[in-house]
């Protein structure tokens, strides 16, 4: 960031790899340190208890605050409330009350009912670990959702199966962060679009397949970064275009014609060669910024080391951050702003003053809490509602909680874990479960190795007439069976069994497109690919051959520009 000044560089404690402390960092830990009044003083005598430098380095804090999300891992189970069979993100076997949501919002239970006593022989995260155990869990976390039960982290979505992370929907099958959108089928990061099939990063398109990067294209397939197209194919770099293949124009009735002859023998691995080889990177997506670095960051101003930011000011180290967030480090969100915080994870609505939390909302001056709805001044609770000045889902009096908690954060600090996030050890999924394993890939041996928990449970699959290996399939649509729906295919990469389910096939035949081979999580992971890492590269434009930072790996074989000669070759 401009004008910050390296005070220390520390050696991560998990991976060994160097980090920087700045100036700016040690204002922002100060700024965020909480105050209590002094033992036997006024009121307005306060005594800050200040928060150190981080221990992890940048990169290893995201992935332990990841390990805490399980997005996409769905199982059948048992409601322990009422015995009724559910679907939740908590596999049978894991040793937590889970509760069907319409149950846990119901007045039948009371989180309070599980307090505890801090136990100042023992160590806060084993306590904390123990109360997790004990208060019941939500099984997902959806809201206004109409038929569609198989949905996670979602609001306002309608008639949808195995989507993720979505709002405001309709009709939408096996994606990822879709909103104000319909029909939506195996696609990511989709904003007021419809009729999109396997796709990534689209806005404001009508019938795009097989494309990526695009904004306001319409009845086109395989494209990439083309904005304001319209009947396009296997075309890159495009803007205000109709009727061109591979970036060549054609007359209306020849275009059709060769399309027609294209697309029976075209697949998504040939145009991703073809993208390779002859599309135009952009060394960054930013846009309307001051003093940004990183990906993705849209009318924002000094942010550093972070993605997919909007209209917000001095972030670090974050991700998502939406609607005038303000002053946050480590924090990751959605769409709500957030201001003031550190080491939080998965905010739905605004948040402001907190520190160490995870998947709680809204809430305000808290600390090391789990899944707290509509909260303020709460200290290591679990799964309140509507609660304040509570300690380990203890009741107490504004008096008591601020003689308490201080007290505890100094027992804290004498066993090292106060200005740690939660550790990994006592995430309720195993890291292959979450989407910590999205960006940061570990194979089973990899993942333990580095002290992360492991998911073996493997769900029984339901009956079927028939197991079919993928490369068994027919290729055209129209030879496809109306069976298949009694049926299971053998994924061609992971051999995992997967169904075609009857809203899907409808989908495939009415756009002529085959039936896909890879089993849904697969096909996630093979569009998560396409979307660079969260890293930052030294590389050199392939145009003016300055030097620039970028997502780009110098490793890889891409053409990618600076700003400057992006703008001028591709506009």
């Amino acid at each position: 960031m401009q004008q910050e000044k390296v005070i220390e560089t520390k050696k991560c404690k998990h991976c060994s790899n160097s980090f920087d402390i700045t100036n700016k960092d040690l204002e922002f830990y100060n700024k965020v340190s909480p105050s209590f009044p002094s033992p036997d003083s006024k009121e307005s005598d306060l005594k800050k208890i200040q928060i150190p430098p981080p221990t992890l380095c940048p990169e290893c804090r995201e992935q332990r605050r990841m390990v805490w999300r399980n997005e996409r891992k769905l199982y059948k189970r048992k409601c322990d409330l009422t015995g009724i069979d559910i679907i939740s993100i908590y596999s049978p076997e894991k040793p937590y009350k889970v509760y069907e949501q319409i149950e846990w919002w119901s007045d039948k239970w009371n989180a309070l009912k599980y307090w505890k006593e801090f136990d100042f022989n023992k160590r806060f995260f084993e306590q904390f670990n123990e109360l997790l155990l004990e208060v019941p869990r939500i099984s997902l976390s959806n809201s206004s959702q109409i038929n569609s039960e198989y949905c996670n982290h979602t609001t306002w979505m309608k008639d949808s199966y195995l989507v993720f992370w979505s709002a405001d929907s309709e009709n939408c099958l096996f994606s990822t962060r879709v909103e104000k959108s319909n029909y939506i089928i195996d696609s990511i990061f989709i904003n007021k679009s419809s009729y999109i099939y396997e796709c990534v990063d689209i806005k404001n398109s009508y019938n795009v397949h097989f494309s990526q990067k695009c904004t306001t294209c319409t009845d086109s397939k395989y494209l990439f970064d083309c904005h304001n197209c319209k009947n396009c194919f296997g075309c890159i770099n495009l803007n205000n275009k109709q009727y061109y293949i591979f970036n060549k124009e054609y007359s209306k009735n020849d275009y059709f014609i060769k399309i027609n002859e294209l697309w029976i023998n075209y697949s998504y691995e040939i145009f991703k060669n073809y993208i390779t080889k002859n599309a135009i990177m952009k060394f960054a997506n930013i846009q309307e910024n001051e003093n940004v670095f990183w990906d993705d960051i849209f009318n924002s101003k000094n942010i550093y080391n972070s993605f997919w930011i909007y209209d917000s000011e001095d972030i670090k180290y974050s991700q998502d951050l939406y609607n005038h967030s303000i002053n946050s480090l480590d924090c990751y969100s959605w769409y709500w702003p957030i201001e003031n915080c550190y080491e939080c994870y998965s905010f739905w609505v605004w948040a402001y003053n907190n520190l160490f939390i995870t998947d709680c909302y809204p809430i305000s001056e808290s600390m090391y809490c789990d899944n707290c709805y509509s909260c303020s001044n709460i200290f290591w609770c679990v799964w309140l509602t509507n609660a304040k000045y509570c300690i380990c889902n203890k009741q107490y009096t504004k008096e008591e909680y601020k003689k308490l908690v201080p007290k505890i954060i100094e027992h804290m600090i004498k066993t090292w874990e106060w200005w740690e996030f939660f550790p990994s050890s006592i995430s309720p999924f195993g890291y292959n479960e979450t989407v910590a394993n999205e960006y940061f890939p570990l194979l089973k041996e990899e993942a333990i190795k580095k002290w992360f928990k492991w998911s073996t449970y493997e769900p029984t699959f339901p009956k079927v007439d028939k197991i079919i290996p993928a490369n068994k399939l027919p290729d055209n649509i129209k030879d496809i069976p109306d069976d298949i729906l009694n049926r299971a295919i053998e994924c061609e990469i992971t051999k995992k069994p997967f169904k075609i389910i009857h809203q899907e096939l409808d989908f495939y035949r009415k756009h002529n497109l085959p039936i896909p081979k890879r089993h849904p999580d697969q096909r996630h992971l093979d569009r998560m690919k396409l979307r660079n890492s969260r890293k930052l590269f030294d590389r050199k434009c392939d145009k003016c051959w300055i030097n620039m930072k970028t997502s780009y790996s110098p490793l890889r074989e891409e053409i990618v520009y600076c700003e400057s000669c992006y703008e001028k070759e591709i506009y």
